[in-house]
């Protein structure tokens, strides 16, 4: 939808569909990688995805109450999937408070002082990831919350023995089953049926997780000389899932590729500069800072006007120099361990952007 030639304004829900409706559909789709993570280490990781449910719908009851003046904003499922999401991205045995934490940073920081559902500009769920990690870095970079043998339940899962000895029969069991990473990677398969599911039922277009996955394996054959070590389930999750949230990702066809595109970029220039663990999360929610820019330069042409191509590829070359400096100085931030700044940064203008608009109301 338009009303002049700068405004634009980001494709969440418009339809005969209720938020509820498509927040269930998500929902569907995760599932079963939810139940799968039971297999690998039993209620561990099924008590983290509990622990972020409670803590986010406590959170977004009550200080949706208190600042938005709505108190059934739980009703919309949105506090649940955020939960469940930031929960895949965390190991099984993320300490409960640790968690609770998380949880309700992601949706007080990541939505609701953005104005409620819609107006958040970047992925609440990984706005809550990067709390936990700022907040509680020794915990989130043990090594023990990763693995704890007495709670293994199956190291391997061969359903596909069935098609015979080999190659291939190994690889289908593993894409199906493989029990290490977040608690979300644990099914590359199942990750891909949850995402089809949502193409099929149009709650995602193609044109993000194309414009992504096709940059980033590019890049990869690319950089083939290189040792990149990345987890295919943790790409896949945050493609599917993450990077496709509707109102922090890009709004028309073009834009959506262009964003996929730089999401891409971004997660191998991390990994090319030695960024182990928070490649996936840094290229979202760097590039959901540029959605704005990538929505003007790729803005629809209006009826009676005429594009000036050269300044939109002007704008677009300009945007995506804009985009890799910025990586190269979160990469710098990242291994002089300043990130924690931005975070403090950004806790100030949030509160301070939420309490100006009150104030204008």
């Amino acid at each position: 939808m338009q009303t002049d030639s700068k405004t634009i304004y980001t494709p969440f829900v418009r339809a005969k569909d209720s938020v509820w409706e498509v927040m269930s559909d998500v929902l569907l789709a995760l599932i079963p990688c939810a139940v799968i993570s039971y297999f690998a280490y039993g209620e561990a990781p099924l008590f983290v995805m509990f622990v972020a449910v409670i803590s986010a719908m406590v959170g977004e009851f009550i200080f949706a109450g208190i600042f938005l003046k709505k108190w059934n904003t739980l009703l919309d499922g949105s506090a649940i999937v955020t939960a469940i999401l930031l929960a895949f991205t965390l190991a099984p045995f993320t300490p409960w408070y640790v968690v609770a934490f998380g949880s309700a940073m992601a949706v007080i920081f990541g939505k609701i002082l953005w104005g409620g559902l819609g107006r958040n500009m970047f992925n609440p769920a990984l706005v809550g990831r990067e709390f936990m990690t700022v907040f509680f870095p020794l915990v989130m970079t043990s090594r023990t919350i990763w693995y704890n043998k007495d709670y293994v339940n199956f190291q391997d899962l061969n359903i596909f023995n069935f098609l015979g000895n080999g190659g291939f029969t190994e690889y289908m069991n593993s894409i199906f089953f493989k029990p290490s990473g977040a608690i979300g990677e644990y099914s590359v398969l199942l990750l891909v049926l949850g995402g089809l599911y949502l193409l099929l039922r149009r709650r995602i277009s193609w044109h993000i997780p194309f414009g992504l996955l096709v940059t980033f394996f590019i890049l990869l054959q690319i950089f083939a000389f290189k040792d990149i070590k990345f987890s295919l389930g943790g790409i896949l999750l945050g493609t599917l899932f993450m990077a496709t949230d509707m109102p922090s990702s890009a709004s028309t066809k073009m834009g959506k590729l262009y964003y996929g595109a730089m999401i891409g970029l971004v997660a191998m220039l991390c990994l090319l500069n030695d960024v182990k663990y928070e490649y996936m999360s840094y290229s979202i929610l760097l590039v959901n800072g540029f959605v704005i820019p990538i929505n003007w330069v790729f803005k629809p042409k209006v009826w009676g006007e005429n594009i000036n191509l050269k300044e939109r590829v002007g704008a677009g070359v300009l945007l995506t120099i804009g985009i890799v400096a910025t990586t190269y100085a979160l990469v710098y931030l990242h291994h002089f361990d300043l990130v924690r700044y931005l975070i403090f940064a950004y806790i100030l203008i949030v509160i301070g952007r939420f309490s100006f608009s009150k104030q204008l109301h």
